[in-house]
């Protein structure tokens, strides 16, 4: 992910902003269409969870300028959604709902080039969260065990 690839995501990001609410429920009608059985991770409250996947994004898009700061905020998430059962594999159907929903949101202005730039940038954020899934695991393996031996 380069400073170019950053730019264009968060100028992307800016132009796609005032259709935000259609992005979070497209994103949603996507993502479950893709695998329903990802639903149950996800709260109830559809009108809360598009919320807060809205601030995340902006935040987290914000927040690419301060990479060293974004990076260990990521990892935590990646913990947390660990302990909600978010599996490695949900990432990639993550990514596809979500270049799928911004080809919807910026329709000519999502280019091969802002593409690209998408694909790197949630590349580089997905695996810093997935490893905080996998300290998560860890960390759940090694209580685990410590207690079945006390």
């Amino acid at each position: 992910m380069t400073q170019n690839d950053i730019l264009l995501v968060q100028s992307s990001w800016h132009k796609a902003v005032p259709a935000r609410k259609a992005i979070a429920e497209l994103f949603y009608l996507k993502l479950f269409d893709l695998d329903p059985a990802m639903r149950p991770l996800f709260i109830a409250d559809t009108e809360r969870q598009r919320a807060k996947f809205l601030q995340m994004m902006s935040a987290t898009i914000r927040g690419l300028d301060r990479l060293e700061a974004l990076l260990p905020v990521l990892r935590e998430l990646g913990m947390r959604h660990s302990m909600r059962g978010v599996r490695d594999e949900h990432h990639a159907t993550v990514a596809s709902a979500l270049l799928w929903t911004l080809e919807k949101a910026l329709r000519a202005d999502f280019t091969p080039e802002i593409k690209s730039a998408w694909i790197k940038t949630y590349g580089v954020l997905s695996q810093t969260m997935r490893q905080g899934c996998r300290v998560s695991k860890v960390g759940i393996s090694e209580v685990a065990a410590s207690c079945s031996q006390a």
